[in-house]
């Protein structure tokens, strides 16, 4: 009976072998598989440990391999103000491709709408047209304000050092009203005149440079990439 027992411990002991090895194996490769960090703190002091080491977080530490060959490196943690300017570059870096994004619609719709040099001008000319047009009939009637106020002013003669009846001098001021109105149009479309011509022009050096394959989206002096 006593034989029996011992081989069934063995038998038992023999079973359990493999699965205590894959432990002791699993556990290996584990804190193989996590490396070794490794850094100098503040003191000048050398540190290693299987993880981040606390007095390291505000510099780099390197990540060693079972052999001492470095994995990688674990750059330092950012405090409150590192990661705010962190933050603020990837804003900004986001911003510039919205930016650029954005110019790039701009141009290829621009060449889109304007294919050459005299479809532009043809645009220019119509913007401009209305603009004359309006100039025109503000000066006509302008003119027509100042041959109205002729009479009136022939009828002042006759009151020369004496006040001016109300119905006339009433006449008069609205005629005068009426004809700075029209002269602060002219005025007003003469400088948009000027405004369109100057949007034009910018517009049109910049389809030259597209035309002559600028990439859209940049400055305009650069050619455009092979495709």
């Amino acid at each position: 009976m006593p034989q029996i027992g011992a081989r069934l411990v063995a038998a038992c002991m023999l079973a359990l072998a493999p699965c205590a090895f894959a432990a002791v194996s699993s556990s290996g490769n584990t804190a193989n598989a996590a490396g070794i960090y490794s850094c100098v703190d503040a003191s000048g002091k050398r540190l290693t440990s299987d993880r981040p080491i606390p007095e390291c977080l505000d510099r780099e530490q390197r990540v060693l391999n079972k052999d001492g060959s470095q994995r990688k490196t674990l750059p330092p943690r950012m405090n409150a103000e590192e990661r705010a300017a962190a933050e603020e570059r990837q804003r900004q870096k986001a911003l510039a491709e919205a930016t650029l994004k954005d110019a790039v619609r701009r141009d290829r719709n621009l060449m889109l709408r304007y294919p050459n040099e005299s479809v532009h001008s043809k645009a220019r000319e119509s913007a401009l047209d209305d603009l004359r047009r309006g100039i025109a009939a503000s000066a006509l009637h302008l003119k027509e304000l100042q041959e109205d106020r002729k009479p009136l002013t022939t009828e002042t003669e006759f009151y020369k050092g004496r006040r001016l009846p109300y119905k006339l001098k009433s006449k008069l001021e609205a005629n005068d009203a009426q004809q700075q109105a029209q002269k602060d149009i002219i005025a007003q479309q003469t400088a948009e005149i000027a405004r369109v011509n100057a949007l034009y022009d910018a517009e049109l050096a910049r389809l030259k440079r597209l035309w002559a394959g600028a990439t859209p989206g940049t400055s305009g002096d650069e050619a455009s990439a092979p495709r």
